[in-house]
């Protein structure tokens, strides 16, 4: 690669986009509501969620010094990932707290980069993320759910225009902040019905001597502060 194409694609990555119009930035967090809200359109837009949760496990772990096995999605939007290391302690608190803060916290940082116009910074950060994620998959459906999420991002950053890119990140961002408050009610449901006894809250429970119901609330408010900061700063406000 040339001088030229690198610095053109360095001016590209380090440029700032237009905004678009606010009217367009409510239209598509309507948008992303319609893709969370309703349950049967949940259950097939949950995927994505999934693996940003996922993501947030298999990201810590390698970050606290875990050794990570592997990252498995499953048709019906569960996930698991495997990491090796010490099975208390600091690290793998954190590792086991990743997840259902991943979806909200990378919505948040998102809408940081929209509010800062950077679209295509955000863009090819989300593309070189799901890369990364793509090596640590260990089963036939991740791959493929993975790989289709990863192909809308890269033909949405190289062949659509600039108003296109924008719409697609603002709904992305949308998607990620409001996608990761339902997954923390639903847990709270399973949990009030005596199911997912071996969830994140209750091996966080087990991990801190702390009640799995203060950590349900800790997921909450992660979830619920990053959606309202991030509104304020997609909305200028």
């Amino acid at each position: 690669m040339d001088s030229t194409m690198t610095a053109g694609l360095w001016d590209r990555l380090s440029g700032i986009q237009a905004e678009p119009a606010w009217w367009l930035v409510a239209a598509t967090g309507l948008a992303a509501l319609a893709a969370v809200a309703p349950r049967p359109v949940w259950r097939l837009s949950r995927n994505a969620i999934t693996i940003a949760h996922e993501g947030g496990h298999g990201l810590l772990a390698l970050l606290t010094g875990r050794r990570l096995d592997g990252i498995r999605l499953h048709s019906d939007t569960s996930g698991v990932t495997v990491s090796r290391g010490k099975p208390s302690g600091l690290g793998m608190v954190l590792t086991a707290a990743a997840g259902y803060t991943a979806p909200s916290l990378l919505g948040l940082g998102g809408a940081a980069l929209l509010s800062a116009h950077r679209i295509t910074l955000l863009l090819w950060a989300a593309t070189a993320l799901l890369l990364a994620m793509l090596v640590m998959i260990r089963n036939a459906y991740g791959l493929l759910t993975v790989v289709l999420t990863g192909g809308v991002f890269v033909l949405v950053s190289w062949l659509t225009p600039a108003e296109v890119q924008a719409v697609f990140a603002y709904g992305v961002v949308w998607f990620l902040l409001l996608g990761g408050v339902r997954p923390v009610f639903e847990l709270q449901v399973k949990r009030r019905h005596g199911g997912a006894p071996d969830s994140d809250a209750d091996q966080l429970g087990r991990l801190t001597h702390v009640h799995p119901v203060v950590w349900l609330l800790f997921f909450h408010a992660v979830a619920l502060c990053a959606l309202i900061g991030g509104a304020r700063w997609l909305l200028g406000l």
